[in-house]
């Protein structure tokens, strides 16, 4: 990490508030947001994060997408297995709010977003106010800087339906000029430091033998931010860990690569591993389906948080001094990726495998 960039991660570490944060997921996490279960919810959630937006100096607008005879997943709360999961929806018909910097360039541009609906009955404080909060307080930081960084902020619709909102943002952003890169923030306010708090995927083990031997020589503590990338955007990935290291309170975090390409092949070799879809599970996995590098940020959700997907999911069960770390990493990692394609790129090692 360059002295310019570790001054900006010490600045963005001071600035980052954990009262904002839990402002942001209180209000945010009142309620259930479902464009088709709590439209009400929803729609106050749209407009608080517009307000905000709007107050930090950004120019944001929803946009509308229809999506017509979607495969996708149910809404429902709780821990279904996922093939029982797997829905035909006829018609959805959503939204993304989707937020710039006036006088920022046309491209090339780093997309930032999280998903603001929830599961049926949940309040979803981890999943995903938290994420949302990130983003919020990221914009104000940003809105700071002297140079407006490339970044559009999204807001993503129907991730719970099946990262739908994500797809139509993906193709959507993807057309109108080059993406430089995503990062995907999702659920990312849950630690827990005793032992025996961290759970792995079945199969996990086997597949990432590194990752698995570092959570169990920490006795399964829940204590980390997991940074999830593929080849395309490991440098990414690794600058986000150091930022994270070096804020205050410093952040532990485990990367975890995997090992798909970007693009159809990712797709396939997810049908043929099934293991691998856990890593692929919000909406960063529709811009690496369009072979856009994107990471995902996330304390990992069911395998560690006992409120996942549940009414108990409530902003009191979060960490706020871990969350403005999450904040200040990741806004300090979208101003050095978005400022990577003016010059000779050190975070674009696209290509190859992990």
């Amino acid at each position: 990490m360059s002295t310019d960039y570790a001054a900006l991660v010490e600045t963005l570490s001071a600035q980052a508030d954990p009262a904002r944060l839990l402002r942001d997921v209180t209000t945010l996490a009142g309620e259930p947001r479902s464009r088709r279960r709590a439209p009400d919810g929803m729609a106050r959630a749209e407009a608080y994060v517009k307000a905000e937006l709007l107050a930090a100096g950004w120019q944001a607008q929803s946009r509308p997408f229809v999506r017509r005879w979607q495969f996708g997943v149910t809404d429902h709360r709780g821990r279904t297995p996922l093939p029982l999961r797997v829905r035909l929806y006829p018609r959805l018909r959503g939204a993304n709010i989707v937020a710039e910097l006036p006088g920022s360039a046309a491209a090339p541009r780093v997309v930032l977003g999280a998903h603001l609906d929830t599961v049926d009955a949940s309040p979803g404080a981890d999943d995903n106010a938290s994420g949302v909060a990130v983003v919020l307080e990221a914009a104000r930081l940003l809105a700071r800087l002297p140079v407006r960084p490339n970044i559009t902020l999204v807001l993503f619709d129907m991730e719970e339906l099946g990262l739908v909102g994500a797809r139509a943002a993906a193709r959507e952003l993807s057309a109108a000029g080059q993406v430089e890169g995503m990062i995907c923030v999702e659920s990312v306010g849950f630690y827990a430091d005793g032992p025996g708090t961290q759970a792995l995927p079945a199969g996990f083990g086997l597949l990432f033998r590194d990752v698995a031997d570092q959570v169990r020589a920490a006795r399964h503590r829940g204590d980390f931010t997991l940074v999830v990338h593929r080849r395309s955007s490991r440098a990414a990935a690794e600058f986000w860990r150091r930022a994270a290291a070096r804020s205050t309170p410093a952040l532990p975090s485990l990367a975890l690569c995997d090992p798909r390409p970007d693009g159809p092949l990712g797709v396939l070799a997810g049908l043929a591993v099934p293991p691998l879809n856990n890593l692929g599970r919000s909406d960063h996995g529709a811009f690496w389906d369009r072979r856009i590098p994107a990471l995902m940020l996330t304390d990992s959700a069911n395998f560690r948080n006992p409120h996942y997907h549940q009414p108990t999911d409530t902003p009191a069960t979060l960490d706020y001094e871990r969350l403005a770390t999450v904040t200040a990493a990741t806004a300090a990692t979208a101003v050095f990726w978005s400022q990577a394609g003016t010059r000779e790129n050190p975070l674009a090692n696209r290509g190859g495998h992990c």
